[in-house]
């Protein structure tokens, strides 16, 4: 099984192709510290051969809902050196992702109680999770001023070097999914006429001085960069997404990047179309918007040469053993939806492993046969 199979990522050596794809789950403290229970959620699953953490926010300015972690503070980067020690311990990999709301959010879901800003004043239609409880209807979002975006990757940069200060392996920046990066790529959410706005070029201008900054803080090997061409989630709209990202994925081809993890889409075949044009390490996500990656279809992708690695998001959550039942042919256990998110390890660290279950499973067989 190609899965099953060791890959080098540079200064890495991945025990399998299995990676643990980023999922957002609201465990952190109001501060956007991780809690202890973050940190035995990624060490039970330190058998993938790379994790990439849920989206951590570079700045409050940033930050896109309450309960999302940072990497912004000396407080931050104390609770995720538990974090990254308890994976490496375990014998595990993880990659921090930097993920920047731009105009998601709202003031009494940040700790700085900032206006959420875009590329332009366009709302982003989903309610958010505010600190002291419930959830908010979308606002309208500032525009940023060219001054503010020109700040921005900086504030990635602080934030990269904080995330390998803290123990991570490297850094994926989220330029998908509708986070800011993607916001300046799509077409309704950059209305700007200005350098950052318009033309192919223009609209790649930030999200390219973003993985810049990145790559010179900590190096380009350890930088990484995912993207969902096409991704319509939280209404965002990109009616002919393939010479963007074409355009796009030469230039950070360039740049000698640790991976890139691109999302394939119903209306856009990205993993077909761009993987010509990607000369590194590729990680395909093939459950955005559809059913849950499972083990058939991941060997597939793997098979096609669409990638070299794949990543599996529900699947993880609800098996923490999730790689040792691919390796033996196991069933996967389904999540349970109403835990996703929440304040503790309720649906979160107490999903058993097969083996934990074999002795309830054979207790029922018992019953059935008294």
């Amino acid at each position: 099984m190609d899965l099953l199979t060791p890959y080098r990522l540079h200064e890495l050596t991945l025990p399998n192709r299995i990676v643990m794809s980023p999922m957002t789950r609201l465990r952190s403290r109001p501060d956007g510290s991780p809690t202890t229970d973050v940190a035995e959620y990624y060490a039970q699953r330190a058998a993938a051969g790379l994790i990439i953490s849920e989206g951590i926010w570079p700045h409050s300015t940033g930050q896109s809902e309450a309960w999302v972690p940072g990497l912004h503070t000396g407080t931050h980067m104390l609770a995720w050196r538990q974090v990254t020690a308890a994976v490496h311990d375990a014998g595990g990999r993880i990659f921090a992702q930097l993920m920047h709301g731009g105009r998601k959010n709202h003031p009494r879901g940040r700790i700085d109680g900032s206006w959420p800003a875009g590329p332009s004043a366009v709302v982003d239609p989903e309610p958010v999770h505010l600190i002291d409880g419930g959830k908010a209807e979308p606002i309208v979002p500032a525009q940023l001023s060219r001054d503010q975006i020109r700040a921005i990757p900086a504030q990635y940069a602080t934030a990269a070097h904080n995330a390998i200060a803290a123990g991570f392996d490297g850094v994926e920046i989220h330029g998908a999914n509708s986070y800011l990066p993607h916001q300046f790529l799509a077409d309704n959410t950059n209305l700007r006429t200005d350098e950052y706005g318009g033309s192919l070029d223009n609209r790649m201008r930030a999200p390219l001085a973003i993985v810049d900054a990145v790559a010179a803080a900590i190096g380009p090997r350890h930088t990484a960069i995912r993207l969902s061409p096409g991704n319509p989630q939280f209404a965002m709209i990109e009616t002919d997404p393939a010479p963007l990202y074409r355009r796009l994925v030469d230039a950070l081809d360039r740049r000698d990047l640790a991976y890139l993890h691109l999302t394939d889409n119903d209306h856009y075949p990205a993993l077909a179309d761009l993987r010509p044009r990607w000369h590194g390490t590729l990680i395909a996500n093939i459950g955005e918007n559809r059913a849950p990656t499972d083990p058939d279809a991941a060997e597939r992708v793997l098979h096609d040469n669409h990638a070299d690695l794949v990543s599996f998001g529900r699947a993880f959550i609800a098996n923490p053993d999730l790689v040792d039942r691919i390796a033996r042919e196991l069933p996967l256990a389904p999540i349970r939806d109403e835990s996703l998110y929440g304040r503790d390890g309720r649906g979160y660290t107490d999903y058993p492993t097969w083996a934990e279950t074999r002795p309830a499973a054979a207790q029922t067989v018992a019953t059935a046969l008294e």
